[in-house]
């Protein structure tokens, strides 16, 4: 596959049948303004410390270590989400990483104590993926949950060839919180639709208790 190759969108049936399995078409039309660039924030986990771990896959809810498999706290939530530029282009390749904290509020990070019982040891608080052909992606996570000083957020960072690298945080729609966030204040009212997570029961059957089909806007 070419990293670098960015997919026009097809309209009529075509389109809607690549992008049925993870995004509705109205979603990925409405998202024409590209994510606002948002700071890594002091827990995002570096490369080195990252890769002393074995399990930083797409899945954040379970964890496999010594010999155990460990399910995260929380309300689990799928992510189904399509890398797109402001032309509506897809982009195939993308790497996605994402970062939160669990629901004791603790964040992944070397700077945050590991000690047993100061964090749920069944959360990842990092994952990554990258985008398919069609530009979609799947993560399995935890609704975010606040923490003092921050609304619920998750933060995601893209890196592509065609556009670089952008670092920004999705928020949940219409959680009272966002108005008290000093980060969410800061984005102008035409940018917020980008980063609002709009929360819909998940199937029973799915595991999940909420699902999120998203646009992932980055700069053409």
């Amino acid at each position: 596959m070419e990293p670098h190759r960015r997919r026009f969108v097809i309209t009529g049936a075509a389109a809607a049948a690549g992008l049925a399995a993870c995004i509705a078409g109205p979603a990925l039309a409405s998202s024409r303004r590209a994510l606002a660039a948002m700071t890594d924030g002091p827990f995002y986990p570096s490369r080195a410390w990252r890769e002393r771990w074995t399990d930083w896959d797409a899945d954040l809810t379970t964890v496999q270590r010594d010999g155990r498999t460990r399910v995260a706290r929380g309300e689990h939530l799928g992510l189904d989400a399509v890398v797109a530029d402001t032309q509506g282009r897809l982009i195939d390749g993308a790497e996605v990483e994402v970062w939160q904290c669990d629901v004791m509020a603790v964040y992944r990070h070397p700077g945050v104590s590991a000690e047993p019982g100061h964090f749920d040891a069944g959360f990842q608080g990092f994952g990554a993926t990258r985008s398919d052909r069609q530009g979609a992606l799947r993560l399995r996570t935890i609704k975010p949950v606040p923490y003092p000083g921050r609304t619920p957020h998750i933060h995601v960072k893209l890196r592509h060839a065609s556009f670089g690298e952008v670092t920004s945080q999705l928020f949940v729609a219409g959680d009272p919180g966002n108005a008290r966030d000093f980060l969410w204040r800061q984005v102008a009212p035409q940018d917020r639709p980008a980063l609002e997570m709009a929360l819909q029961p998940a199937p029973a059957a799915s595991g999940l208790r909420w699902l999120v089909r998203h646009a992932l806007a980055v700069p053409a």
